[in-house]
């Protein structure tokens, strides 16, 4: 195997790969790059046994052939060499190792067998369709601060993706929930999804799959099988495991009764909590919301730093309230409230869950558990 390149390709081929591989894997293989080189394409892929990423790029193949090289290292390489400089790697006859030249450069890295390489494609996915990369981005953005982190509750540590109707209308609906809060998010039904089933997307392929979105071209290829996705555009295919779990019946969740309704500047909202929680000390960050007619306080202590307070005007015709909450998850949620519209709160006790939409985009919903203050 011989190939040249241009430094800047290759580049951002190997940072976009070798982001799935694990920095202290205990199969040696899987901390490497498999490079294919053939017919004037070269195909990257990198796995860690859960998901697999492979990229191909145009590339001057002099002999073709195919091994594997360390990725970190490779990548550290190609990242550290002159911007306009051309590469050409080229395999040991001994397959053993490669050589990485580019102007007075030389490096020699060792490989390890083609045939230790795991094979992780090879499914048939009876499910297929298309959908914009700023929709696939949306349902992620949109959803993927609520996953939960924890390990023992594995079916909540990702976004559970599925068809259903609302209010008659079919939808592609994405939701994720970590037990304090819930985000649901939801665009018209994609053509070829009807028949898709329910899938949790696993947290490493969602943060994989929202960072190469965010230079993606617009259609996005998605493929389904009973155990894995697979997400296809330019030239970049994201394969991965499903979770094999069951999603909780997140619409038990949502409450259906709040009937104290207030709507707030989203802006407004987000840096008066920002700035108040500052005080507030554990791993609560609580913040006590006080409303009395149009005026809402909010306000939070701190038995080291003292306390905070202040005032914002709001659109309420409720009683006077008082509730509080984790102010983290409540800027996670007020951060995806356009700022252009409205912040809508509806509540019913301090004890029951809250519901937070934004008023100019009624695709978006979510839920945000109270704490005790």
């Amino acid at each position: 195997m011989k190939f040249t390149i241009d430094r800047v390709a290759l580049l951002r081929a190997l940072a976009h790969v070798q982001s799935v591989v694990e920095r202290r894997s205990t199969i040696p293989v899987l901390s490497n790059v498999k490079m294919k080189a053939e017919n004037g394409t070269l195909i990257l892929s990198t796995t860690d046994m859960d998901i697999e990423m492979t990229e191909a790029i145009a590339v001057d193949v002099e002999k073709n052939g195919e091994c594997t090289a360390p990725a970190f290292t490779l990548y550290d390489i190609i990242r550290k060499l002159p911007d306009s400089s051309k590469v050409t790697i080229d395999l040991d006859p001994t397959e053993k190792s490669i050589t990485v030249r580019s102007g007075r450069s030389d490096f020699r890295l060792s490989c390890l067998p083609v045939s230790d390489f795991p094979q992780f494609g090879g499914t048939d996915y009876p499910i297929s369709f298309g959908i914009r990369a700023a929709d696939l981005r949306a349902l992620i953005d949109r959803t993927k601060f609520a996953m939960s982190t924890e390990e023992t509750r594995y079916y909540l540590n990702g976004i559970y993706l599925h068809s259903t109707q609302n209010e008659g209308l079919d939808v592609l609906r994405a939701v994720s929930t970590d037990g304090h809060r819930l985000a649901r998010f939801e665009m018209p039904l994609p053509e070829g999804a009807k028949d898709m089933p329910g899938i949790i997307i696993p947290r490493k392929m969602v943060v994989e799959l929202g960072k190469l979105l965010e230079e993606a071209a617009d259609e996005i290829k998605i493929s389904l099988s009973p155990n894995k996705i697979s997400v296809a555009f330019d030239h970049i295919i994201l394969t991965s495991k499903l979770i094999d779990g069951t999603f909780p019946d997140y619409a038990r969740v949502i409450p259906q009764g709040n009937d104290k309704i207030i709507e707030v500047d989203p802006k407004l909202f987000s840096s008066a909590i920002d700035r108040v929680s500052t005080i507030s000390d554990g791993k609560s960050r609580a913040v006590k919301i006080t409303l009395n007619g149009k005026i809402m306080t909010l306000s939070a202590t701190s038995a080291d730093a003292g306390s905070a307070k202040e005032e914002i005007e709001v659109r309420s015709e409720m009683p006077n309230f008082e509730v509080g909450f984790n102010a983290r998850y409540l800027l996670d949620i007020t951060s995806q409230v356009d700022s252009e519209g409205g912040c809508r709160l509806s509540l019913s006790d301090p004890s029951a869950p809250t519901i937070i939409e934004d008023t100019s985009d009624p695709s978006a919903l979510y839920v945000l558990m109270p704490l005790r203050v």
